[in-house]
């Protein structure tokens, strides 16, 4: 049989390589071998970028509620512990979205606490 050399294969998967590189700077846009390294170690921040975020957004969160609940005559640490007296179960996300959106509706919720 005859030998298949696969060039067609190789040059397909550099492509691949190269589309994920767009945008980048300097030879890691173009040059393969800079490439390679460039796609991995961005696949690797990407990975570890969307576990960072879910962390930052939860102290948003609680930064958020915070300052809606300052005003109302109450901190941020007593006002989770007096729910989680109550058994009112209101994650951090749904209550920073109600102090945002209806800060009626927070009063309501403290005044239920309280």
């Amino acid at each position: 049989m005859t030998r298949i050399k696969g060039g067609i294969l190789h040059a397909k998967h550099r492509r691949g390589i190269l589309k994920h590189t767009r945008g980048f700077r300097w030879g890691r846009k173009s040059k393969i071998k800079l490439a390679k390294t460039a796609v991995k170690k961005s696949g690797q921040y990407a990975f570890t970028d969307r576990k960072i975020k879910k962390r930052i957004n939860r102290g948003l969160w609680n930064i958020r509620l915070n300052a809606a609940l300052r005003p109302l005559g109450i901190s941020y640490s007593k006002f989770i512990g007096a729910l989680k007296k109550k058994n009112i179960e209101l994650n951090r996300k749904v209550l920073s979205e109600i102090a945002h959106r209806l800060p009626n509706m927070l009063e309501k919720i403290t005044e239920a606490v309280k």
